[in-house]
């Protein structure tokens, strides 16, 4: 269309140009016969007209297309040792859209003694460390950012802890069960027969971390972050410690079984496989994409029963697995289990009560009358 209008806007400049020099030559003929100049200047006046209107009609001159350069601002980065302040390297070339990961990344190139996973960079000493998804834009305040690094030590991925977590358990308890020798006496383990709560309890403390585990893998969003190996040893510890020290007790051929007999331990156990059930629909609930991530919304009950939990507190997760651990202390009456189930009462309130006050923050509305983890207690 450009090349269209150009070739008519030259046709009509030539045609105009040479009837402008032949009337510049024939100016002593105007004066003579008036009438043919008023007839050429007609001529020239219907071609301009014309062609006025066909470049309206043709509508506005689009201009080729032009390369657009964009300037794009790059980031210097400066690593400092966190303790000596001395300086490690520089990652230059950094984007605006990059995230603390690459930069990460880019450390890793330069220093490949330490693997992103164990890198903790800060802004100033001392500070939090900054989170991979994190963009540089965000946190410099001009073209060259000073950070300072932290080794973290050897780290482990979040699902490889709780894998740890709850294979140990599992495994270990199955251990006292057997009776396997140099743990107790092989000649009163073959003269004392198991009292069957003793079988009952190893059934529920399976169901427990089988559950746990089929959970992990299939069920909950475990962060792709890692975390050090001294918070695995010391979670491995904690479980695996108290676990042998449950199932010793336990399976031990001089238990006594609880003092109200059968009752007890049937409604106990019931008790404990309700709030197993309600524990994983809670979970199942949780996961769902919509109650993930940073436009998350606030987990409502549905119809099933089990989760109208939601009505009452925020955290019923960690309601029905108090829940459980009290119905198992009952079942078993160990102290043992009892001291356990306190422990985990304590850490669960904590992280209960923190993830009511996130909750609070974000959705007031919904949070009317409702408790953290226990029904009409702990209110914020």
């Amino acid at each position: 269309m450009c090349l269209l209008l150009t070739r008519q806007l030259l046709l009509v400049v030539r045609r105009m140009f040479k009837r402008h020099r032949s009337l510049a030559s024939e100016r002593r003929r105007e004066l003579i016969s008036p009438r043919a100049t008023r007839s050429i200047l007609k001529d020239d006046m219907k071609n301009f007209h014309f062609l006025s209107q066909f470049i309206l009609s043709a509508g506005p001159l689009k201009s080729t297309s032009a390369v657009k350069h964009t300037k794009t601002t790059h980031f210097e980065i400066e690593i400092l040792d966190a303790q000596t302040k001395k300086q490690i390297c520089i990652v230059d070339k950094v984007t605006q859209k990059s995230t603390i990961h690459d930069v990460k990344q880019k450390f890793h190139k330069a220093c490949p003694q330490w693997y992103p996973s164990r890198v903790g960079l800060q802004l100033e000493r001392g500070g939090p460390f900054l989170k991979d998804n994190l963009t540089v834009q965000s946190v410099a305040a001009s073209s060259i950012v000073t950070l300072y690094f932290t080794d973290l030590g050897q780290q482990v991925s979040w699902t490889t802890v709780f894998l740890a977590e709850y294979t140990g358990p599992l495994l270990i308890y199955l251990l006292f069960y057997l009776r396997i020798p140099y743990i107790y006496d092989m000649k009163e383990s073959s003269r004392r027969l198991c009292h069957p709560v003793v079988h009952l309890a190893c059934f529920c403390h399976c169901i427990h971390y089988i559950r746990y585990l089929l959970e992990t893998l299939f069920v909950h969003k475990v962060s792709s972050g890692h975390t050090s190996l001294k918070i695995l040893l010391k979670s491995c510890a904690f479980y695996w410690g108290f676990t042998s020290w449950i199932a010793y007790y336990i399976n031990h051929p001089r238990y006594t079984p609880p003092s109200f007999g059968y009752r007890q331990v049937a409604v106990s156990a019931i008790n404990f496989l309700i709030c197993e059930a309600g524990n994983h629909f809670i979970n199942v609930v949780l996961a769902h994409p919509s109650h993930t991530g940073n436009n998350a919304c606030f987990p409502s009950p549905n119809y099933n029963p089990f989760t109208w939990m939601f009505f009452l507190v925020s955290c019923p997760n960690y309601t029905y697995e108090i829940g459980s651990w009290i119905s198992f202390t009952i079942m078993t009456q160990t102290l043992p289990v009892g001291i356990f189930t306190l422990l985990m009462s304590i850490q669960m309130s904590l992280w209960a009560q923190k993830k009511h006050k996130i909750y609070l923050k974000k959705f007031n509305s919904y949070m009317h009358r409702k408790s953290a983890m226990i029904p009409f207690i702990l209110k914020n």
